[in-house]
Parts: C-alpha cells; structure tokens; sequence
C-alpha cells in the first residue's frame, strides 16, 4: 500500500506538447497527479532542468520511451511527498534531485527511488534542478565509458553546454587537463574560468591543429563529442593513441565519411550512449557512483551547476526559444 502525506491534489499543471513544432508548441495544461508504482516517489517539483533531448522531443524526432510520460522532463529536484510499494530510501518530506524518464515539467513528478539522489547542503533547489540528467550523462560517458584518468587530455566539444560545464569541472576536479570548443570568444572565456586549460572559438580556428599544437602533437585522450557528422573523421585525427571518443549526441549528422584507418593506426575506441533508454539498474549504478564521487565535490562548493536562466514553468516555450538560440552558457531550468 503507497503512503503518502495528506491533501496531495488530484489535478496538478504539466506542460504538454501540442503537435510536434516550434517553442510555441509547449502549452500549460491540467494533468491528474500520477500515483508511485512499485520502487517509486512522488516528487513535489520546485525546479526541472530543460535539454536538448526535450526540444528534440517537442519537435516530434525523439520519442518518450515505452510507459513513459508524454510530459517532457529528465531532471527534477523537489520534495518527496508520496511513496509507491517496497521504498526503503526515502521518506516524505525528503528533499531530492532525480533522474526521470519524463514528466518533468510538472507540479508533480514520479522518479524510481534508486534514481535520485539526496540534495546536497550549499545548493538552491534550482541548481539541483540542474544536477542529475547532465552530471549523470558526464559521469557515465567521460570517466565509465571513456574512463578519463588523472594526468590525461580530455576534449570537450560545446565546452559552455549544460553538458560542457559539467564536463570541465569534474575533469578538473579528478586531475585531468582540459581543451574545449565554443562558438564565440565570450563563450570560450566563460569555459576558461571555469577551470578549462585551453578553449578553442570553433568558428575561427581548426580544433585539430589548436590539440596537436597544444599535446606536443600527442592529442586527446578522450574526446566527448555531441556533434558527430564531419566531426567524427576530425576527433580521430585529434585524437592520441589509445584515445577514446564518446559520442552523446548528433547536432550536426548522424552520418559521415570517414576513413577507419585511424582506429587501427591509433588503437582508437569510438563509444557512445544515451541514457533515456537505459535499464533502472543502469541507471541506479550511475547514481550510486555519483554519490560517492561527486556530491562531496558538490557539498564542498569544489564543484556545481553553471546556471544561465530560470524560466517560470509556465514559461516553459520561452525556455526552449533560449535554448535554440544557443545563446546559454550553461543550464537553462524551469521554476515550480
């Protein structure tokens, strides 16, 4: 039988997608609360971190996974209020950030309870709110699947993303140097002070030459790359021997041409992942391993979301307008 405080409404205010289409798709409407399943909360949302995957989503090319909400929203922080059957971690009253697998752009968010995390001390609910999807996605492709070491270059393209911020600062913080791409100077100084070795204005110089150049001519030792197309021949031309590229996305084209050549001269691993799709023990592990290794970084202040914006929730169509602009130098998060 599910506990759960008294007086939880019936109705809450979710953002919905009209028809798949521009920001101007994403509308407030009234939506039944959703009751936790087995393993699950019932998240009071304050804050939901708006990404890329969700404006793919709004505009129809990404759809929400089997018994997923059609909501969108991977990321929330907020205030358990409800609990489903066998939930042993949490009670009510916790406070959270969680990795969902939709639904986050409401008052009400359900999360399995092995997929969040407890919000740590010297954080605001907003920067939680701009935690888990990034800093899972980080975590996962840069130090499991590319398993980035102490001592080592890591290539990070979109170095001012939610992704790129994230991705800076724990390299950082574990002893790596760290070279990024960026499409403008103001957005190459914001990476630098972040703690980036190297940033490079993408639009004015070769990534390829500025690594080599910048590596004695030894390249990067992991590549995390969300542009693939002709990006995909350049990051192994960057890259060192024994190197690992990790894709997470495609801006550009999922496809390319390119000459494998490289893989066995190199001894290269390509790999990449998303996480949406991922098992709940998968993701449970990633969670896990992030508690352990990165909420101390967090509490100590050594490490923390870079914030661009807060939107109202209802505001959530004005949200994506920013985010496609690529304007942000960091999260965008909606507010409930």
């Amino acid at each position: 039988m599910s506990s759960s405080m008294p007086s939880l409404p019936a109705r809450m205010t979710a953002i919905g997608i009209k028809a798949p289409g521009g920001p101007e798709m994403l509308a407030p409407e009234e939506r039944p609360v959703p009751a936790p399943g087995e393993g699950e909360i019932l998240v009071k949302v304050a804050a939901a971190g708006v990404n890329r995957p969700d404006v793919m989503q709004r505009k129809g090319l990404y759809p929400p996974p089997k018994g997923a909400p059609d909501i969108p929203g991977l990321e929330i922080a907020g205030e358990v209020v409800a609990l489903g059957g066998g939930v042993t971690r949490w009670k009510a009253g916790d406070k959270v950030m969680a990795l969902v697998v939709g639904g986050g752009y409401a008052q009400y968010c359900l999360a399995h309870e092995s997929h969040a995390l407890p919000m740590p001390s010297g954080i605001s609910m907003e920067q939680a709110g701009a935690v888990p999807e990034t800093f899972f996605t980080v975590w996962h492709n840069v130090f499991e699947r590319g398993a980035l070491k102490s001592g080592e270059t890591l290539l990070v393209h979109g170095g001012s993303s939610g992704i790129g911020t994230t991705a800076i600062q724990l390299a950082k913080a574990f002893g790596a140097r760290v070279i990024v791409t960026a499409g403008s100077e103001e957005k190459c100084e914001a990476c630098r002070k972040l703690g980036a070795d190297i940033a490079i204005n993408y639009k004015s110089e070769d990534f390829v030459a500025v690594v080599k150049d910048k590596t004695a001519g030894a390249g990067a030792n992991v590549i995390l790359d969300m542009v693939g197309g002709d990006y995909i021949e350049r990051n192994y031309e960057a890259a060192a021997v024994e190197g690992r590229i990790v894709q997470i996305a495609f801006q550009g084209s999922p496809k390319a041409n390119v000459d494998f050549r490289r893989i066995m001269l190199k001894r290269l691993h390509h790999t990449g992942s998303t996480l949406r799709t991922r098992s709940i023990p998968d993701k449970g592990a990633i969670a896990r391993a992030i508690e352990q290794k990165v909420l101390p970084l967090i509490a100590s202040g050594k490490v923390k979301p870079v914030m661009d914006s807060t939107f109202p929730l209802i505001e959530a169509a004005a949200a994506h307008a920013r985010m496609e602009s690529s304007a942000h130098i960091g999260k965008i998060v909606l507010t409930v």
